[in-house]
């Protein structure tokens, strides 16, 4: 059986953000105990032993908190430490690849910037959307430049009109939210029938916070 999960406050990691005299594994304890609800490990930089070992440690924290925690694009790291789940993006594997690979009862999310890719993701069975980007962002390379809440929700919208029931697509949105924008990019990306997005994911605002438990809060 497939894990259940809560996306409201979706954690991305990124070890060089974490301010001098704490750790990652601290942030994101820290950040879990403000209110993290899932775990997305990104090491875009490390080698696979010691994504392996980094993944170990951050699981041994959200094991605990009982907080889902998910592999960035890395497949094989998933597999070598019995992972929640994936996040995938455009250029990575297939997601009917990563589903084969993974099994039926993985969370399997796919980063979408267009109706067309968020389209094939929820065709293709993807448990999640991560849609962007939202706002301006430095943490990651993109094709398609900030969309603003109303792009946002144009690609939601599309989304959630090809997703068939008793399966809807959730979805959050990610691209330089913080605690300043996240009421107004959550009211502003609504669709029209009143579904939000299920949460937002965060990275900077918190894994470079001082206190990243009061950051999450």
């Amino acid at each position: 059986m497939k894990l259940e999960f809560d996306l409201s406050l979706y954690l991305v990691t990124d070890s060089t953000m974490v301010p001098a005299g704490k750790t990652l594994a601290e942030t994101v304890d820290q950040a879990i105990q403000g209110g993290v609800t899932i775990v997305q490990l990104r090491e875009k930089y490390a080698d696979t032993g010691d994504f392996i070992a980094t993944a170990r440690t951050v699981q041994n924290i959200t094991r605990k908190a009982n907080v889902p925690l998910l592999i960035n694009d890395r497949i094989d790291v998933a597999l070598a430490i019995d992972a929640d789940g994936v996040h995938i993006g455009q250029d990575d594997m297939p997601l009917s690849e990563a589903r084969q690979l993974l099994g039926p009862h993985k969370i399997i999310g796919v980063s979408v910037q267009t109706c067309e890719e968020a389209e094939i993701a929820v065709r293709g069975g993807a448990d999640y959307l991560g849609i962007g980007t939202c706002y301006s962002t430095n943490t990651k390379a993109v094709k398609v430049g900030p969309q603003g809440p109303a792009g946002i929700r144009a690609v939601w919208e599309h989304a959630l009109k090809v997703s068939e029931p008793p399966c809807k697509v959730r979805a959050v949105t990610i691209g330089g939210v913080n605690q300043y924008n996240v009421a107004h990019v959550l009211n502003y990306a609504c669709a029209v029938n009143g579904t939000c997005l299920d949460g937002v994911a965060i990275v900077s605002a918190i894994m470079a916070a001082p206190d990243p438990r009061l950051a999450a809060q």
